[in-house]
């Protein structure tokens, strides 16, 4: 990677009508006063940076579970997956991955298989870190169905000032492991329902990247991994 390439992103087509918006409000600010039109800058470049859409290299041996978002874990805990998927109603271990707004926001699958549903539900916009965001969020959830039959759940669930989710898949759809699948406009969170009996290799506090790391191992018979903070 070039130094140049290590600033500047792809930005994703979804971001490109907001910088534009942005860039339009800069150039009109600067005509009224110049103060306001090098604030407007400072805000088109982060809305641009916002809708980065870096390309990442994904482990590729099966098994292997990868995170759908940048971010950090905020929470791992017992859950039922959305009642919308129609699912099995025993709880699973749920693995929320916080987006604040300056991570990449676009989300890519956690593991390859079919998209047997796609459910969107209104809700309200708590802080996407807490757990009752989960419950209360207006979300969109996914089942993908792996070839062994067994299933896992992507849920995007929007946040505080997030007032859009976009899911680029619909139902029928087969997706690899770390391909895009959609993204959250400004600060929110992705939920990972693991299978049963599957074990997080992740902790709370950890920083994660879309596409390239590790929540967990289908293949692995360690236990939950604990952490500290240094």
């Amino acid at each position: 990677m070039t130094m140049l390439g290590t600033f500047i992103k792809p930005m994703h087509p979804e971001g490109r009508k907001f910088v534009a918006i942005f860039a339009a409000i800069s150039v009109i600010s600067y005509l009224v006063l110049p103060f306001l039109g090098w604030i407007g800058v400072g805000l088109t470049v982060w809305c641009y940076y916002f809708f980065r859409d870096p390309q990442r290299t994904t482990p590729t041996r099966e098994g292997l579970i990868i995170s759908p978002a940048d971010g950090v874990v905020s929470l791992i805990e017992k859950a039922v997956p959305p009642a919308e998927l129609g699912m099995a109603d025993a709880p699973l271990t749920r693995v929320s991955v916080f987006m604040n707004v300056f991570n990449c926001h676009v989300n890519r699958a956690p593991i390859a298989g079919k998209v047997t549903a796609v459910a969107y539900r209104p809700g309200k916009f708590f802080n996407a870190s807490l757990d009752k965001a989960s419950a209360d969020n207006e979300r969109n959830s996914l089942c993908i169905e792996m070839a062994d039959g067994r299933q896992i759940a992507a849920v995007q669930i929007a946040g505080l000032v997030a007032r859009r989710i976009v899911c680029f898949v619909t139902t029928g759809a087969a997706l690899d492991t770390g391909e895009r699948f959609g993204l959250i406009r400004f600060g929110s969170r992705v939920d990972v329902y693991l299978p049963d009996g599957v074990a997080p290799l992740v902790t709370v506090g950890q920083g994660t990247i879309a596409g390239e790391t590790v929540l967990a191992d289908l293949t692995s018979q360690e236990q939950a991994r604990q952490g500290r903070t240094a």
